[in-house]
C-alpha cells in the first residue's frame, strides 16, 4: 500500500491521511502526570480528553495515569525525542512505545461523524463528540483510539489502531467515504 504522509486521499467534503510515519509515544503511571508537566506539556484533567499543545502536538488522557502523545506536521522531533528522553532519565513511569504498535490516520472535513457511524456504534457527531474528546472504542471490527483533534472551521478526527491492521482498516473507511464521493 502507498503510503499516505506525502498525499491525501481528497473527496468532496472529506480527506483521509496517514500519520502512521509521525512520532506518538505513551506513558503510564502514578508520576506520569508530573513527569509530563515537567517536560513542558499541558494536559487533560480528566480521562478521554485531549489537548493540542502551541507547537500542533496532542496529549491525550486515556485513564487516570496513562497518556498518549502525538507528533504534529510542523513539529514531529519534540515527540520522538521524549522516548529517549524517559530512557535517559528512569523515570519512576512506564514508558509505552506507540510507533510499531499503533497505526494513525487523520480523517478530516464536513462528513466526519456520518463516515464514522457506518464503522463505529459509538456517536461521533460535534454535538456527542467535542473538540478534545477521546473515544477507546471499535470501528470496522477493530479496537481504535478516536481523538477530536479539529476544530469548528476544520473538523479532524484521529484515529489510532492496530497497526498489523492498518491496509484493512484504511479500505474499510475508504469504503465509508464513497457515499461522499461527488456530494
Amino acid at each position: 500500500m502507498t503510503s499516505l504522509r506525502q498525499q491525501q486521499v481528497p473527496l468532496i467534503g472529506c480527506a483521509l491521511s496517514d500519520l502512521t510515519d509521525l512520532p506518538r509515544v505513551g506513558f503510564r503511571g502514578a508520576d506520569s502526570a508530573d513527569y509530563l508537566r515537567g517536560r513542558g506539556f499541558e494536559l487533560p484533567t480528566t480521562p478521554n480528553r485531549a489537548i493540542t499543545q502551541p507547537d500542533g502536538s496532542l496529549v491525550a488522557r486515556l485513564s487516570q495515569t496513562e497518556y498518549l502523545l502525538i507528533a504534529s506536521h510542523l513539529q514531529d522531533e519534540r515527540i520522538a525525542d521524549e522516548e529517549a528522553r524517559w530512557e535517559m532519565d528512569h523515570q519512576a513511569n512506564y514508558l509505552l512505545p506507540r510507533q510499531d504498535s499503533h497505526g494513525c490516520f487523520q480523517l478530516s472535513g464536513e462528513h466526519l461523524s456520518a463516515i464514522m457511524a457506518k464503522l463505529c456504534g459509538v456517536d461521533l457527531s460535534a454535538e456527542a463528540f467535542g473538540f478534545g474528546a477521546v473515544a477507546q472504542t471499535s470501528a470496522a471490527r477493530i479496537n481504535v483510539i478516536v481523538i477530536n483533534s479539529g476544530s469548528a472551521q476544520q473538523p479532524a478526527l484521529h484515529i489510532l489502531f492496530d497497526r498489523p491492521s492498518k491496509a484493512y482498516f484504511y479500505e474499510a473507511l475508504v469504503d465509508a467515504m464513497q457515499e461522499f464521493i461527488g456530494g
